[in-house]
């Protein structure tokens, strides 16, 4: 019972990082509280259920199209809702963010009503992977853990050996210093929200496939508790918000599995977890103490 609950929750935990991940990078480069990023975990999900229906993609190509749409509308956010503020005081971009997450879900409820909908036909059979004698596994929730590897692999390698990578992690350090030294940072902020916005939209694909259900304000929860990942970990810690997705989502795991019947929801776990960093380590595992001189 317990090494299933925690390979279910290793399965959630992945879902968390490939969310928040470009929470981190966004915060990381800008210093920007991206609230508007949940809603594109729910723009992935619909772009795929339109290529699949509309287009008739198979999964692998629609979940292509997914990072492709995903992408876009980060970096369309980014360049109109984000870009204009630049240097402003933070709550007008945390505004503006919060505005265009309540914009799109409503527009999404709009175009696609506001019911519950079953994710299309893929051609994907959901079938029961066993590990051990005791502990199983979909295959979806293998595809949604080697997804998060497999994009944090090449995401390490990008950041770490290519010029635009390493534009970012100089943006990250000192956003000033980088553009006086020549890095175009409009490219680096773009491509910033264009890689964060691809990886939601592939956990927003994967999740819909693993619950077979679609809906306009799917991507709010999951949102908030990608912010308490990345504040659990340490703002801007890439490491930080691996260690805390999987934290939360073993966390959850085992709330769901041996709390059943407790007045606390397992959701509320997250955020209690996050009042209790804040009161005892507010800057995460991984962040670091700003010592003002």
């Amino acid at each position: 019972m317990l090494g299933q609950q925690i390979v279910n929750g290793i399965a959630l935990g992945f879902t968390y990082i490939l969310i928040a991940v470009g929470l981190t990078m966004v915060y990381g480069v800008l210093k920007l509280l991206h609230f508007a990023h949940g809603v594109i975990y729910t723009v992935g999900a619909f772009a795929a259920m339109v290529g699949i229906m509309y287009f008739h993609m198979n999964f692998l190509v629609a979940l292509l199209f997914a990072m492709f749409v995903s992408a876009l509308a980060g970096m369309a956010i980014e360049k109109f809702a984000y870009r204009p503020l630049r240097g402003v005081h933070p709550i007008t971009t945390l505004i503006s963010g919060v505005g265009v997450a309540i914009f799109l879900e409503n527009l999404f409820q709009v175009v696609f009503t506001s019911d519950t909908q079953a994710f299309p036909e893929t051609g994907i059979e959901v079938s029961i992977i066993k590990l051990s004698q005791s502990i199983t596994m979909t295959n979806v929730k293998m595809y949604i853990i080697l997804a998060g590897v497999v994009g944090l692999a090449l995401l390490y390698a990008f950041l770490k050996w290519t010029r635009l990578g390493i534009a970012i992690q100089a943006a990250a350090q000192d956003l000033r210093a980088a553009s006086l030294m020549g890095v175009n940072v409009n490219r680096v902020v773009s491509v910033t929200f264009m890689i964060g916005s691809a990886l939601a939209g592939v956990a927003g694909v994967l999740v819909a496939l693993n619950f077979n259900s679609i809906f306009p304000t799917m991507g709010a929860i999951p949102g908030l508790k990608a912010f308490c990942v990345v504040v659990l970990g340490g703002l801007g810690s890439i490491p930080g918000t691996i260690v805390g997705g999987l934290i939360l989502g073993i966390v959850e795991s085992l709330s769901e599995g041996y709390m059943t019947g407790m007045v606390i929801d397992k959701d509320a776990i997250a955020f209690v977890i996050l009042i209790i960093i804040l009161l005892v380590k507010p800057s995460g595992l991984f962040g670091k103490n700003i010592e003002k001189v």
